[in-house]
């Protein structure tokens, strides 16, 4: 009983050693900000202070649920699912006779996240990226009507895959068995993914901003040059390093995930971005003051959740 209070205090402690760094991180940032406008009214420090109000959001959300309740976490990243499916779908132009089978996409949302609540790893596995991959085009095919329907079976699946298969690894860190020695379990795990994933994306705007000058995809996402997405990526594998106490990862598999992470975060923003210019949007919503919708501001989570989670996965567990 001794060691199960003295594991737990040690893990309440990491974990509000995070807390603290993140909102320290968020508080400086914001007077710095602010200081810099006074300074020098004409610095156009708009899209910074936009991304800090909206890390004020979304840190507030994830470190509640976090540390308040294990059930309230699953809930939570569950409905950041269901507000980014709805965005997306809403804007990529589904027929009138796609009603029904969206609406069961729907319902994979909360069956995907009790199979992570249940730790259910076997069907949590399968269930979207197969048993709704074969059941969605079986729902379109019985309403009959075919005009257009390979369009809508690839971007219904396509959607569920990236906001709720890819974001529900959030929601299973947290299922994961205990490992002997390690202290901050599923939650340190979150933390960890959540913080070094929203770092990655500042680190990389704020190199950009300073350094950059060579473009990388101008096509597709103007402001991402070189500078930016190199500074980003070292810049967020040192820090992933120093909470490695997060994590029951050797360092030499720490730094290598981190620098995953940094690597999948890009992947997720230029993907969402090439969708937005495609259907002709800056913004998926305006849910999150500030910086758009739910989606533009998880688009890097819904690739670096799953690579972390299957990483962590293969190599502790």
């Amino acid at each position: 009983m001794n060691d199960l209070i003295k594991i737990d205090i040690v893990e309440k402690k990491e974990l509000l050693i995070v807390v603290f760094l993140i909102f320290g991180i968020l508080t400086f940032a914001t007077i710095l900000f602010f200081v810099i406008g006074k300074l020098k009214p004409n610095a156009n420090l708009t899209e910074l202070k936009a991304r800090t109000k909206s890390w004020w959001v979304m840190a507030t959300i994830f470190v509640g649920a976090t540390l308040i309740n294990t059930t309230i976490s699953y809930i939570a990243i569950g409905l950041l699912s269901f507000m980014a499916f709805r965005e997306l779908y809403s804007v990529l132009g589904f027929r009138q006779s796609d009603r029904r089978a969206i609406f069961w996409a729907f319902i994979a949302i909360p069956i995907q996240y009790y199979l992570s609540y249940i730790g259910w790893y076997g069907a949590y596995i399968i269930f979207i990226p197969i048993v709704m991959f074969l059941f969605l085009p079986l729902r379109l095919v019985l309403k009959g009507d075919t005009t257009g329907i390979i369009k809508s079976m690839a971007s219904l699946h396509w959607i569920l895959m990236l906001t709720v298969f890819g974001i529900s690894h959030m929601a299973y860190l947290l299922s994961l068995p205990e490992i002997e020695g390690f202290s901050s379990g599923g939650r340190g795990l979150l933390l960890f993914l959540v913080f070094l994933t929203e770092i990655n994306d500042v680190m990389q705007f704020t190199w950009g901003k300073l350094v950059g000058k060579h473009k990388i995809i101008p096509k597709v996402s103007p402001n991402k040059t070189w500078e930016g997405f190199i500074g980003g990526i070292i810049s967020t594998t040192i820090i992933g390093y120093f909470l490695g106490f997060l994590t029951p990862l050797s360092t030499g598999h720490l730094i290598f995930v981190s620098f995953m992470i940094a690597i999948s975060g890009f992947f997720g923003d230029i993907v969402m971005s090439s969708i937005k210019r495609d259907i002709g949007v800056k913004d998926m919503g305006n849910s999150i003051p500030g910086h758009g919708g739910v989606l533009d501001r998880i688009d890097s989570l819904a690739y670096t959740a799953p690579v972390f989670f299957h990483l962590v996965y293969y190599i502790a567990y």
